[in-house]
């Protein structure tokens, strides 16, 4: 079955993941035969793809650089290595969760899970892994397991990069996912190299105040149904899988998040939060009381089933969320419909650390199960380096608000801390 993705640009994705690199530029048919300029066809509902990025005239970063080398920077010299929520990455960039999705659930999550591995980037699993698809302590495991993943990833990931979360969610605390990994000898080197984190999912950008859900036929609702919620509303003999979205307060989210680093002194702590309306208060509560990485999952984020309404009209998208939360108070980390590096390094300059690669990544794994992840996050990182180049800058966190604007807006250097309170104008 291939893999449909709305909302995002599919069959630019899968020519990222046959030809890598070259696809950031037009097709090579038309050069030398054709001049170029901004694509009629871009979408411009979104802020973020509205935002530009604006070089400035005076880069006094890119004299440090050129003092540095003693010869002119190129854009091959933009460090794009990173720390993202306690490890080392090799680029602002990780695999976001499938959860317990048909797809996500299928061979795509552990080809995903090795490439992930082979480019040194974190990857997160994702919730009700467990309970749906089953832990997998076996090596001859099915593929949907959790620990398949883990082992998978394990098999490419580099000695000095990378990181494995896993996130539980209500149904998982009932199962002691957590517990289960923590204990395993299996994940014993990612614990000792601090390469493990936990993640406590608050909510989902494509769902806000709602669990997880999924499709599954009879006799899969019947083996889960004492752990979930059934709802037979369809006309055949599948059934609507709904998981609880948990229950927050401030003082819950966080004693929640002191319990983790209680119970799990070894592993790092993330939390994910929903496109909310008090996503700020929810993010400084979460790094108060010690969370390595909060993710803010905009509207615009996928699901693999959620209501139409909520895809649609509900949460507030990635833009607004970054511009609500401001100058970051720790580890901040974004998804949201990410697949390029112009709106990966929008949301960099924006206050995130690093961005998180979701239907995008599972699109680039259908079309090339063994290459196809490789191919896109290649041709995202040359992005990514063209961009913060340009911009004067020569590492990602280099990255700020003066680097952007928005069409609209005065073009005088006051409206600049408009896009994210706390920011100050600069020049490169």
């Amino acid at each position: 079955m291939t893999v449909l993705a709305q909302g995002l640009p599919e069959a630019a994705i899968r020519e990222r993941a046959r030809s890598g690199a070259a696809a950031v530029f037009p097709a090579l048919a038309g050069y030398g035969a054709q001049v170029y300029g901004e694509s009629p066809e871009r979408s411009t509902a979104d802020e973020l793809d509205r935002m530009r990025l604006v070089p400035p005239v005076f880069v006094p970063r890119r004299l440090e650089k050129l003092i540095e080398l003693g010869r002119e920077p190129l854009y091959s010299d933009v460090d794009t290595r990173t720390s993202v929520g306690g490890f080392t990455a090799t680029l602002p960039l990780y695999l976001s969760a499938f959860g317990s999705t048909q797809l996500g659930s299928t061979g795509l999550g552990v080809a995903a899970a090795r490439q992930a591995g082979e480019l040194g980037i974190p990857m997160v699993i994702g919730e009700n892994v467990v309970p749906v698809n089953g832990y997998g302590r076996g090596a001859a495991d099915a593929g949907a397991m959790l620990m398949a993943r883990v082992r998978a990833y394990l098999e490419r990931v580099p000695d000095d990069v990378g990181g494995v979360v896993v996130q539980q969610s209500t149904e998982d605390a009932d199962a002691e996912v957590w517990n289960l990994v923590y204990s395993d000898p299996a994940t014993v080197p990612l614990l000792a190299e601090g390469r493990l984190a936990f993640e406590l999912k608050v909510g989902q950008g494509a769902k806000p105040g709602l669990g997880g859900m999924t499709v599954l036929d009879a006799e899969a609702a019947r083996r889960v149904g004492d752990q979930f919620a059934i709802d037979a509303i369809f006309a055949d003999d599948r059934v609507l899988r709904s998981s609880s979205p948990g229950t927050f307060t401030d003082e819950i989210l966080r004693q929640q998040i002191r319990l983790m680093r209680n119970n799990f002194p070894r592993a790092k702590v993330w939390v994910k939060l929903p496109g909310a309306r008090d996503v700020a208060a929810a993010a400084a509560v979460a790094w108060a009381a010690g969370a390595d990485a909060v993710t803010v999952d905009g509207a615009e984020g996928g699901s693999g089933w959620a209501p139409t309404a909520f895809l649609d009209t509900v949460g507030l998208p990635l833009a607004e969320c970054l511009r609500r939360i401001g100058s970051p108070g720790g580890c901040l980390l974004a998804s949201g419909r990410m697949w390029e590096g112009a709106r990966a390094v929008k949301c960099l300059a924006l206050g995130a650390r690093a961005v998180g690669l979701g239907r995008a990544a599972l699109v680039a794994v259908d079309e090339d199960p063994d290459h196809g992840l490789v191919r896109l996050v290649a041709a995202l990182a040359l992005e990514m380096r063209l961009l913060a180049s340009a911009l004067g800058k020569y590492t990602t966190g280099a990255l700020d608000a003066a680097d952007l604007w928005l069409p609209g807006t005065p073009a005088t250097a006051d409206v600049l801390p408009a896009l994210v309170p706390g920011t100050t104008p600069g020049n490169g």
